[in-house]
């Protein structure tokens, strides 16, 4: 037994296919509320605050100056903030998909009643119990 089929072993488990399932899914489904905040959550929002488009909101530290002949002689530097607060908002859209997910099956998991046990054994119950009783 070595290492190999140790990781044989852990790879055919249910839970490692489980797990690269979800992170697949995950993957998708993080593109896919990506294109959702991007381009239906947030222009609304930032219309609403004055029209202002968040990836574009910044704190500029330096300002970037041209030459005169046009070209970039020093580059403006700024703290991005507005991609930074997209980025929460896809975070907290993600994480409460994946919470209400488990929570509905966990649900489903501890709804399902338990299987009410064969004819054969309730009767060894009964001769159980009746034996007991001597």
């Amino acid at each position: 037994m070595g290492i190999i089929s140790d990781f044989k072993d852990f790879t055919l488990k249910g839970n490692f296919i489980d797990l690269a399932v979800g992170v697949i899914i995950g993957a998708a489904s993080g593109k896919v509320v990506s294109a959702l905040v991007d381009k239906v959550i947030m222009p609304p929002v930032g219309m609403l605050l004055g029209k202002v488009n968040f990836a574009d909101l910044k704190l500029v530290v330096q300002q970037g100056t041209v030459g005169t002949d046009g070209k970039e002689l020093v580059k403006e530097v700024a703290i991005g903030y507005g991609a930074a607060l997209q980025s929460l908002i896809d975070f907290l859209i993600i994480g409460f998909i994946v919470f209400m997910i488990v929570r509905v099956y966990n649900k489903a998991r501890t709804a399902a009643p338990p299987a009410p046990p064969p004819a054969q054994e309730k009767l060894l119950v009964e001769i159980r119990d009746l034996l007991a009783k001597r």
